[in-house]
């Protein structure tokens, strides 16, 4: 299981407890990444006073808003009954925090996080980069509110059904979403990523789209390798969380007895947003090779840049390409960092 590395920490342990009494979300129904934003930083080697800045910078823009007062308490035999009540967020705290404190972080999450798979669309992902980030950290109270926050703003997509698989390339998956009735003219309730997916995720011929992958141990890393192939040929904002999320994934994913469950869950919310991402076509391996071959700044350019940035997309796309170069040992991260950051075009 992934823990915390030694890392400094100064600046990060005042911030956390100020940034966890900020709700999860901010109008309208926006993820708050102040959190694992500030972890990021922290890692990627900003000094306490950027960290303060940058949070009191980002609560400002976005008028984040305090967590909301309690409705009623939930327990272990009524938590399933308000999932997706965003008004229960409070609630959901107390209850995981005290699930947290009595089954530990492994625990809590072998218990809990299996019946919320299948919910990851959450908030578009960012319950699950929050989970992430509370692993990285070992930070009890992160985990708790992350999986509050889950199921606070838990958005269901079909399940699988066992179907037959139809390809065991993650990219046709995504190709296969263009020939889906409805897919090319469904009409989101606002243009937020989140309400994108659950309206693709509502069509009648997407239901089947969990099962189309054949899973197996190589899954992960063909998922990441096609979702950074996604976001090099798209610089998409959508695809961004395509990448981003299978390193958050990477991370939970050794807590779960059943792995396949959660990237399977995950791949069907990228193929949710082939849609909203204008339906592309991968760049094709000889195009990809000549990307992951041009010149780009080292790591302690692009860390110091990404830093630098208000922008906490550029800051979590940097560290999770950090991260993932780091597993899968492919320089295309850094390339895709630099072209984000505008190091280079």
């Amino acid at each position: 299981m992934t823990l915390s590395a030694e890392v400094s920490r100064p600046g990060l342990e005042a911030l956390l407890p100020r940034a966890r009494s900020d709700s999860v979300e901010f109008p309208l129904f926006l993820a708050n990444h102040a959190p694992m934003v500030l972890i990021a930083l922290n890692r990627l080697g900003a000094q306490p006073e950027r960290l303060e800045e940058w949070y009191e910078t980002y609560r400002a823009k976005n008028h984040l808003a305090r967590v909301p007062n309690p409705v009623a308490p939930i327990d272990a035999q009524n938590w399933e009954a308000s999932l997706g009540d965003r008004a229960r967020e409070a609630d959901y705290r107390g209850f995981f925090a005290g699930e947290v404190r009595r089954l530990g972080v492994a625990g809590a999450i072998q218990t809990y996080l299996p019946r919320l798979i299948q919910g990851v669309a959450a908030s578009a992902t960012h319950p699950l980069m929050r989970l992430a980030y509370g692993i990285l950290e070992n930070d009890e109270q992160e985990v708790g509110v992350a999986l509050a926050y889950w199921a606070a703003c838990y958005l269901p997509l079909p399940a699988p059904t066992g179907a037959e698989p139809k390809s065991d390339d993650p990219a046709k998956v995504l190709a296969g979403v263009g020939a889906v009735a409805g897919v090319h003219d469904y009409e989101p309730e606002s243009d937020l990523l989140w309400h994108n997916i659950r309206a693709v995720g509502a069509l009648q011929g997407f239901r089947p789209v969990v099962d189309w992958l054949a899973f197996s141990a190589d899954s992960p890393r063909r998922m990441a390798a096609t979702s950074l192939a996604l976001f090099v040929g798209t610089m998409d904002f959508a695809a961004v969380h395509a990448v981003t999320g299978l390193h958050w994934a990477r991370l939970v994913s050794p807590y779960l007895e059943d792995k396949e469950s959660l990237y399977r869950a995950f791949w069907q919310v990228v193929a949710a947003l082939v849609p909203k991402i204008g339906f592309p076509s991968l760049p094709p391996p000889s195009e990809i090779e000549r990307v992951r071959c041009r010149e780009a700044p080292p790591w302690s350019v692009i860390k110091a840049a990404a830093i630098r940035s208000d922008d906490e997309h550029d800051v979590s796309l940097t560290f999770s390409c950090l991260q993932e170069e780091e597993i899968w040992n492919d320089p295309l991260y850094r390339i895709a960092a630099a072209r984000r950051l505008g190091l280079i075009p």
